[in-house]
């Protein structure tokens, strides 16, 4: 059976600010279909690979490609098949989130009978009925977060980044987050970063690690888990922490 194509690649990935190296040699490679955690203590080079692999940061050496596409050198293709969820991410405070919504749409060529249905679309899976017409600035933090979501699946891309998705949720929205999740992730390839290992478990085929810039563990939550003796928490710990 043929394996499914490579959708998120990092290879050899580097970022270095002077003497420091905040990502070192980093490679991976995510097909079409998996939901991977990504995790990682602060200051581990987590959200730095996340920003060079969406095509927001330049690597000091090395390739991001997304859908076999380097999102340095045609980070406008590569961005047409992403859809990114950055953590607080930045919103036009003044816009409702239909505003918004439109906004992007524009940006991206989504228009007429094709933006009516997606954004129907990411209405009910975003739960932003009530919230469409406030302006955002008035939102919640959790509803805020909704919108966010909602701008990243706004086109339909092949490829999620979601960085700590449900920051901010409500129990009831977290487990319906979780839902769409999973079922985007049975067509969509999908990149989590988050620091709850209870949404590793609920969401996750694979987890991949990375401490100091560098790949730390990379294989699936039941042989993380087994890495802290059946304690998720015990396994970050003792791949995380240098004597």
């Amino acid at each position: 059976m043929t394996e499914p194509e490579p959708m998120i690649e990092a290879v050899d990935l580097c970022k270095h600010y002077g003497s420091f190296a905040a990502v070192d040699d980093l490679s991976f490679t995510i097909r079409r279909g998996e939901v991977v955690a990504f995790l990682g203590p602060n200051g581990a080079g987590k959200s730095t690979t996340m920003k060079m692999l969406t095509g927001y940061l330049a690597p000091t050496s090395g390739t991001a490609r997304l859908c076999g596409i380097d999102v340095v050198s045609d980070r406008v293709r590569a961005a047409e098949k992403l859809g990114y969820l950055p953590e607080n991410g930045p919103l036009y405070q003044e816009m409702t989130p239909r505003e918004l919504l439109r906004f992007f749409a524009d940006a991206r060529g989504l228009g007429g009978g094709r933006f009516v249905e997606r954004l129907d679309f990411v209405t009910a899976e975003c739960d932003l009925g009530e919230l469409l017409d406030k302006p955002i600035g008035k939102c919640s933090k959790g509803q805020k977060q909704r919108v966010g979501m909602a701008q990243a699946l706004l086109h339909d891309p092949e490829v999620l980044i979601l960085d700590e998705p449900t920051t901010g949720l409500d129990p009831n929205q977290i487990r319906h987050v979780r839902g769409l999740v999973k079922k985007l992730g049975e067509t969509r390839t999908i990149l989590l970063s988050t620091h709850l290992f209870q949404e590793v478990e609920a969401m996750a085929g694979r987890v991949l690690l990375v401490d100091d810039g560098l790949l730390a563990f990379d294989g699936t939550p039941a042989e993380f888990k087994a890495r802290g003796g059946g304690q998720m928490d015990q396994a970050f710990h003792s791949l995380t922490t240098h004597s």
